[in-house]
């Protein structure tokens, strides 16, 4: 089989609108430096600092980490696109923006949901807390997740890699992704689309209503507390929710009904490429007093000890 006649595809992008390019291309190339500066601030910020002591903070870290590979992998070539004449990209390179896409996407979904066994366990077991989150189990979870992700990634590009592809060569998104390659093949695809929503569609759904069920957990446990320690802790629990749901609804949107709505999908899939991970850095550090003081001890001490 393999992918016969066709070498590369286009890419329409998001709209053909001109000027709207323009303006995009300014708004987008704006989001993508405020991703890599707030999210490389988060990381060198906790690997400076003693928080990184903290499982919480360790997967923070990574979670970070991943927000930057998993925009790296789209933004860079959406802005291009915005002012290139006509948007080519050959065969294996719409294979390998699949596979990472998939990669770091499915690795963040994994890490926040050991964010919420952490938050689970600090909160519903603190005697406990030490022993349960010990840093050979947040590695453990951390190479969980990265290897889950792997064969998640792996399953869509065989079930990409196998189809014949000898018609339009035409792709209605700005990136490379299965339900629009899965349109182009030149047979039915129809049982293979059933795979990715049950495949990729049940993984987003589940995992979702999982973080739901750990937090409504945490939150009910969290009325018989103190109120400051209820306080404390429902700020750094308000912040994991927020970004669950910043990246998870989108995801599910273009998931879970059918291959049919690609040109919404373009819309949702922004949400989870650009606005979440922008969105992430200013949701957990606006309102973590430990983040701000760690930040305060590192960025500022420097400025500190120049004016002595």
């Amino acid at each position: 089989m393999g992918h016969e006649n066709i070498t590369e595809f286009i890419l329409l992008g998001l709209f053909s609108d001109e000027d709207a390019k323009v303006t995009c291309f300014v708004v987008f190339s704006l989001c993508y430096i405020v991703i890599l500066s707030g999210n490389l601030f988060i990381l060198l910020t906790i690997r400076g600092s003693r928080l990184r002591e903290q499982p919480m903070y360790f997967f923070l870290s990574y979670l970070s980490f991943m927000d930057v590979c998993f925009t790296s992998t789209v933004a860079p070539r959406l802005i291009t696109d915005l002012l290139a004449e006509q948007n080519t990209i050959s065969y294996n390179s719409c294979l390998a923006q699949m596979f990472y896409a998939h990669f770091f996407g499915a690795t963040e979904m994994f890490i926040l949901v050991a964010m919420a066994y952490d938050r689970y366990a600090a909160i519903c077991r603190p005697l406990h807390y030490m022993v349960i989150m010990n840093r050979q189990v947040c590695y453990v979870l951390l190479m969980a997740s990265i290897l889950g992700a792997f064969l998640h990634s792996i399953l869509q590009v065989l079930i990409i890699i196998d189809l014949p592809f000898c018609g339009p060569n035409e792709i209605d998104h700005y990136l490379c992704d299965i339900f629009p390659l899965l349109k182009l093949a030149c047979t039915d695809t129809s049982l293979l689309v059933l795979v990715v929503i049950t495949t990729t569609g049940m993984i987003s759904v589940v995992t979702f209503v999982a973080l739901v069920i750990s937090y409504i957990i945490i939150l009910s446990t969290l009325r018989t507390r103190s109120s400051q320690s209820c306080r404390k802790a429902l700020s750094t629990c308000s912040s994991h929710i927020t970004v669950v749901f910043l990246f998870f609804l989108p995801l599910i949107f273009t998931y879970v009904p059918t291959a049919d709505s690609v040109s919404n999908d373009k819309v949702f899939a922004l949400f989870y490429t650009m606005f979440a991970p922008m969105f992430n850095p200013f949701i957990y550090t606006l309102r973590n007093t430990d983040m701000k003081n760690a930040m305060r001890k590192m960025w500022c001490r420097d400025t500190r000890f120049e004016g002595k």
